[in-house]
């Protein structure tokens, strides 16, 4: 049983570093350090498309990694 959810955790620590790596930077640089805060505050758009899709499987494979490692720890 721990060899099944060590395995289980391996493959979602994976998946969720390649979730982080492939989304799309937000930073604008040295500019939006600047004019950062109005911008976020009235020009916020919501993900579509491949963005939400790698918000959304961050997310989920995140939780799904704590949710393993609580388990890996007390079955230890």
């Amino acid at each position: 049983m721990t060899a099944l959810i060590n395995t289980l955790l391996i493959i979602d620590a994976i998946v969720l570093i390649v979730f982080v790596v492939l989304q799309p930077g937000k930073s604008a640089g040295l500019s939006g350090a600047i004019t950062g805060g109005a911008e976020q505050l009235f020009g916020k758009q919501k993900a579509r498309g491949m963005e939400l899709f790698l918000h959304r499987g961050t997310v989920i494979t995140g939780i799904i990694f704590f949710g393993l490692a609580f388990i890996s720890g007390y079955l230890l």
